[in-house]
C-alpha cells in the first residue's frame, strides 16, 4: 500500500474532500487557519501535505500555522473587530 505521510495514499483524497466541502463557507482567514491546523497535526511534511491537497501554495498553508502560532490574542481582536464592543 502507497503511504502518504504515515497513512494511506488515500487520505490526500479525503482532506481534498473535505477541503472542498468546507472551503466554500470559510472566510480565507478562516480557511488558513484550518489548513494550518491540519498541516500541524500532521507533523513534519505537513504544510506540503496540506497545500497539496487543497490546491494552494506551501506560503498560504505556513500563514495559517503562523496565524495559529501567533496565538488566542490575535484571534480575540479579530473576533472583537468583528463583533464589535460591548
Amino acid at each position: 500500500m502507497l503511504m502518504w505521510y504515515g497513512r494511506p495514499r488515500g487520505s490526500r483524497v479525503g482532506a481534498a474532500a473535505k477541503f472542498a466541502a468546507i472551503f466554500p463557507h470559510l472566510d480565507e482567514r478562516q480557511r488558513r487557519l484550518l489548513m494550518g491546523a491540519e498541516a500541524r497535526a500532521l507533523g513534519p511534511g505537513g504544510i506540503r501535505a496540506v497545500a497539496r491537497a487543497a490546491g494552494v501554495r506551501e506560503a498560504t498553508v505556513s500563514l495559517g500555522v503562523t496565524e495559529l502560532d501567533s496565538g488566542a490574542e490575535a484571534l480575540a481582536s479579530s473576533a472583537s473587530a468583528i463583533h464589535g464592543s460591548g
